[in-house]
């Protein structure tokens, strides 16, 4: 722990330096750490393959892809829903078929008992000769039976009720081994999704963007401090990962939002062909973050502790 007395001037509050301070001293609660720039991905970057794009497009969500991995993505994904589909396909035909089997199974099982109870039924013919006395004896003898059959029965239904048997699966025993059923797969879905917003993707919705390089005639020592790649296409400022892009869909070229906001959205032209803007047309772009952080956007992490409580 701190030593307040020392560090707050005997003041009377726990300052919250203090105990971030204490927090981060103890082991204790969640610390919220807001990521370098090595855990953000470059806004020029592929979302697949997280290097610079050299025939970058864009999708129409604003997830910047270098044009073979997307294309290489959206085939291998096919693949793998054409493969989903003949297992799904496959396992159908074989549920029709055992579906067959139980009923003809059914229809055999329904049969056989039938001939059972046809079988049972035996039609003895009355003599009318016997005397009445030896009826009366039959009949005493019949009561008879009967009685210690219902005896017999009766205490039968009495153990079982007792003490109901129940066959429990041994799994040292081969044939009492429980099996375990296949799973049933669920019938793939034939859209190809995009790996970043979980869309729909398609080939043909793909827009090639078209960045605006720096300008070569600056010495080799100016380049060489500088980062900065590519520059708006209208205003000519220089485009980083602390700067909002956004692509004109007609042409391609890639401007700041600021450009977008105080020219481009006056007119709703594009400058570089000159052909009419819609909203649609107006790509924002995406600055996505690596395996470290899920958004160019959330650039805290969150780490949950154990929490001391009273």
């Amino acid at each position: 722990m701190t030593r307040h007395g020392k560090n707050c001037t005997a003041g009377a509050v726990y300052t919250y330096h203090e105990k971030k301070k204490d927090t981060v001293a103890s082991g204790y609660g969640t610390q919220s750490v807001r990521l370098g720039k090595d855990a953000i991905k470059d806004f020029d970057c592929c979302c697949l393959s997280l290097q610079p794009c050299r025939d970058p497009v864009v999708t129409p969500d604003g997830f910047l892809y270098e044009k073979q991995a997307i294309l290489e993505y959206i085939l291998h994904q096919k693949t793998e829903i054409a493969r989903k589909m003949k297992a799904y396909e496959k396992q159908k035909q074989a549920q029709k078929s055992d579906s067959k089997h139980e009923s003809k199974s059914e229809e055999r099982e329904r049969v056989e008992r039938f001939k059972t109870k046809e079988s049972s039924i035996v039609s003895k013919p009355i003599n009318p000769f016997t005397s009445t006395q030896s009826k009366d004896g039959q009949s005493a003898r019949a009561e008879g039976q009967n009685g210690t059959g219902a005896s017999a029965s009766s205490s039968t239904a009495d153990t079982s009720a007792a003490g109901p048997t129940q066959g429990l699966p041994s799994f040292w025993i081969p044939s009492l081994t429980p099996e375990a059923k296949p799973t049933l797969l669920k019938k793939p879905s034939k859209v190809v999704l995009c790996p970043m917003s979980g869309r729909p993707i398609k080939m043909n919705e793909l827009i090639t963007v078209r960045f605006t390089p720096l300008d070569p005639s600056l010495d080799r020592v100016a380049l060489l401090t500088r980062q900065e790649r590519y520059v708006c296409a209208v205003t000519k400022d220089a485009l980083g990962n602390s700067v909002p892009c956004s692509v004109l869909r007609p042409s391609g070229a890639v401007v700041t939002q600021e450009c977008v906001e105080k020219l481009i959205r006056m007119d709703m032209i594009d400058p570089v062909t000159e052909d009419r803007l819609s909203e649609k047309d107006i790509i924002p772009l995406q600055r996505g973050g690596t395996g470290f952080s899920g958004s160019g956007v959330e650039l805290h992490a969150k780490e949950a502790r154990p929490v001391m409580q009273v």
